[in-house]
């Protein structure tokens, strides 16, 4: 079985959605692209992992990072302590 993708994508609106890999509407919509990143690898962390793509605004992947399911997801509110670490470590490098 493979795993899942989710992206992260901005909208013309300015808002930020979450789509899985082939789906034709997003998941769900956000208003910031953190929160839509959080949200994202929430619900890949809570259903066993899979990979988070992570879009600019003119919709170039600036970012993926695979995640792995976290058997106490509901403890830590599905939060992988090393996505933050990573998007930080990515983002000062191509700045």
């Amino acid at each position: 079985m493979s795993k899942k993708s989710y992206h992260v994508i901005a909208k013309s609106n300015g808002e930020w959605s979450v789509k899985r890999t082939g789906a034709e509407r997003a998941s769900k919509t956000f208003s910031t692209k953190s929160e839509a990143v959080k949200d994202a690898g929430k619900m890949l962390t809570q259903s066993g992992g899979g990979e988070l793509i992570i879009h600019k605004t003119d919709g170039r992947v600036i970012r993926r990072d695979t995640l792995t399911g976290d058997s106490n997801s509901s403890k830590n509110g599905g939060k992988s302590s090393n996505l933050s670490n990573q998007h930080s470590n990515r983002e000062g490098a191509k700045q």
